[in-house]
Formats: C-alpha cells, structure tokens, sequence
C-alpha cells in the first residue's frame, strides 16, 4: 500500500453519475395516485401521533388521491416546513409508517414518506403557484436565530411568518446545516436541499448572516443587546474522539468532515482508499461509509464496539449498507492506528464481549488493513453559548418549548438536551419555539398558528 491508494478519479464519468444519482426515484403521478388509495384515511390515526411534528397524513394524503397536489403540499408544510428534506431523510419506516394500521393486516404500510416527497417536491416544481403562507403584518420586533440548520430554519419561518424580522446567522458559507453539508449525496441529489431553502426564504422577513460564528463573531451577550429573543440552532460542533493516540495522518480524519466534502465537491475529485475502515454504528457512520464504496474503494467496513443491537442506525439504513457491499463488524473497539513512514496502515482492534452487563475485552485482538479511517463515533456540545446558559448531560436545558435557563433564549435541535437527533424533530424543536418567542414578545399575529404548532 502507498500513497496513491488515497486518491480520487477511481471511477469513470459514467460511474460517478449513476452511483450519486438519487438513491430512492420519487413516484410518479400514477403511482402516486395509487399509493394514496391504499390509505384507510384514519380517525385519529396513529401515523400522525407517531410523527414528531404532527402532519395531518391522512388529510394530505386524501388530497394527493384527489391530485391535489397544492392542497396536499399545504397540509405538510403547515406542520412541517421543511416536509420536502424529512420526506428524504426521516426514518419513516420506524416513525409513521412503523404505526400504519395497514401493517396489521399487509404488513406493508402506506409509502407515506414516498407521497409526503411528491406532495412537496410537486408544489416547488410549479414556480407560478400562489405562494402556500402570507406573512402576517410587520411587528417591529427582531429576533436572532444562531444555526442555520433544521431547527434554526424552521424557527426562522415561524418567527417570519408571525411577522417578526429574523436574522439567521450561520458560521457556514450557505444556509442549511446538517442538510446542506451532514447528509449523504445521493439522498439529496440535485441540490434540493438548497432549493427548500429558497422556497422557504421566500416568505420574506428572514436576513441570512453568513460565515459568522458564534463565540468568534458574535456572542450571546451581544445578541441579547440588540435583538428581543434569541434561538440557538447550534447543532453538535465537537466530534468524539476515539480515546487512544490519533496521530496526524492524511488518511485519519472525520466522517462529518468527509460527508460535508463530498457534498461540496464533484465526487470525481473526492479521494479516498482502497480499504476504508468507519468507526462507528449510526447514520453518518453508514453515510460515510457506502459513500466511500459508491467512490470506488474495494473494501468498506463498519466497526463498532457493541452488538448489533446497539447500532444507532436503523434496520433500514444497516440493510442498506450491506447491500452496496459495506462490511458491519461488530464487538470491537479500536486499540491502534499503525502507521509506516508517516502513512497510514490500519487499525488494530480489540474484540469485546458483555460480561454482567459490562462491555469488556476478550483478549483477541485483529488488526484491519486500511488506507482511509474515518471517526464516526458521535459528537458533542462545544458550547459556543457561554457557561450562563445550564446544560444537561453535556447539551443545553430547555423546558418543552425550549426555553432555556437564560431569559429570552431557546434552543433546539441537536444541541438540545434529550432529543434523538432527527431532522423532523429538530424542526418541531424550531416550530414550537417560534411559538413560544411569539407569547412571550405578548405580539402573537396570527393565533390560528400556536394552535398549529401545539397540535399533535
């Protein structure tokens, strides 16, 4: 192994294309319409309670039977605004679909994240259609929304929308968050992420403030100077190490850090190994680690230190893993990085067991032949915020609407204590929050819209 077995251009054109391409095609208009008619269209039904933010399916799904593809739209965003990106992403097959009533007697539920996709997806493709929400009247007040992300944007709209002026501040070139730079490629292909983004700007009110971080920039104590509330979208900043020597080496490196330069970057100039090895058992784990494969390397596998019931990633994201040739190893945790001449070489690892509920080691060790590492074991709170705000388990403490311990600020999202860390949460996180802001300013516009958010 040398040097150049960490390289890009392992594939043609014509590979790149197709291995980047959208992983999972939507429905088209005919099987759109014949999946709706498969739904029992529920009295309180437990699709909706299973969803975090409380999308009235049934009803957008009736709508979609009914090709009313606008109205359908409209049912989603209201609950939802950033329905598109969770249709793509959320785990719906342990969420919604998991409590479809039509499992029970087929167990096959309705594509409700299929037609969630094509609803959203069909309402941004008619750029001449009457706009879904009106902003109410100018308020006056001027809120700061720190983290561009699923929570920060969705609090973004609903401040907007109550007629309050956002500005939503990012340390990031583009707004987006986890959604622009932490997903996999090929689960948001043709730039939709951003496209979501414009659709949801344009309600107007929000001013984005780009390449300014918090605690370089900007600090709280600034923002509580000049604006009359404060949301923190911070997301998780640090990354974990794995806990023995980590020298500096070209192929040792993070699996958010290789997730966001692949989603900046043509593929073609993304290099990676011949044999590639991912630490971790959860999403980014699997994102980065059939990425790698879909970029050409021969061997891929997923390490993780517990059995295969402790993977974070879902049963779904797990098979898809295996099936585009990711190899999950479980009851291992890495002891090494062995390196020569300032290359890199492997991983030795150490197998483990459960011993009276303890993880421990065995005493057989392995070693892994790989030109590429990638840490993927989690990430942290770096706390950006200061030490006025109290955490909880190491991220912020927010009452149910996330209110924080620090007057006029909320959080959520990842950075929030007590979530699961999903996309569709984050957004009820943010949604909830512009309602509670609006309350608390005693300015609430439009008052239909703390009903909304508080549904479900």
């Amino acid at each position: 192994m040398d040097l150049a077995d960490l390289k890009s251009g392992r594939l043609s054109p014509a590979d790149y294309e197709r291995n980047f391409a959208d992983a999972h095609p939507p429905l088209n208009r005919t099987q759109a319409l014949i999946e709706a008619e498969r739904c029992y269209y529920c009295y309180a039904a437990p699709c909706q309670t299973a969803c975090p933010t409380g999308i009235d399916i049934p009803a957008f799904i009736q709508r979609v039977a009914q090709d009313n593809v606008r109205g359908a739209a409209e049912a989603i965003l209201t609950a939802n605004p950033l329905g598109g990106m969770c249709a793509r992403v959320c785990p719906t097959e342990v969420l919604c679909e998991q409590a479809c009533v039509r499992n029970t007697n087929e167990s096959k539920p309705v594509e409700i994240g299929l037609l969630q996709r094509f609803a959203v997806e069909g309402h941004f493709a008619n750029p001449g259609a009457k706009p879904l929400f009106e902003r109410a009247q100018p308020t006056g007040r001027r809120i700061a929304v720190v983290g561009a992300g699923p929570a920060g944007l969705a609090a973004a709209h609903g401040l907007a929308w109550r007629g309050h002026d956002v500005f939503l501040f990012d340390a990031a070139p583009k707004l987006g968050g986890l959604n622009e730079y932490g997903l996999a490629t090929y689960k948001v292909a043709g730039g939709f992420a951003q496209r979501e983004i414009d659709w949801l700007l344009s309600i107007g009110g929000i001013t984005p403030k780009l390449n300014c971080r918090l605690g370089r920039d900007i600090t709280l104590d600034g923002l509580l100077a000049e604006y009359d509330a404060v949301f923190l979208g911070l997301g998780l900043g640090g990354v974990n190490a794995l806990g023995i020597a980590e020298p500096e080496l070209p192929g040792l490196r993070n699996a958010v850090d290789f997730i966001a330069e692949l989603r900046q970057s043509a593929p073609q100039i993304v290099p990676v190994g011949r044999k590639v090895v991912v630490i971790g058992g959860g999403m980014t784990a699997v994102d980065a680690a059939v990425q790698s494969k879909l970029l050409g390397a021969e061997q891929v596998t997923m390490v993780y230190r517990r059995g295969p019931d402790g993977l974070s990633a879902s049963t779904h994201e797990q098979h898809w893993a295996q099936t585009n040739g990711v190899t999950i190893r479980c009851w291992a945790r890495p002891l090494s990085v062995e390196a020569d001449s300032g290359l890199l070489r492997g991983m030795r690892f150490a197998a483990t067991a459960l011993q009276d509920g303890q993880l421990v080691d065995t005493g057989e060790q392995f070693f892994i032949e790989a030109d590429l590492v990638l840490r993927a074991i989690g990430q942290t709170y770096e706390a950006p915020a200061g030490t006025a705000i109290e955490l909880q388990a190491g991220r912020i403490k927010t009452d149910e609407d996330g209110q924080t311990s620090l007057a006029r600020v909320w959080a959520g999202g990842d950075c929030r204590a007590g979530g699961r860390d999903l996309t569709v949460e984050a957004v009820e996180h943010g949604k909830r929050a512009a309602a509670s802001i609006d309350r608390a300013l005693g300015l609430s516009a439009i008052r239909h819209l703390d009903k909304e958010a508080h549904r479900g």
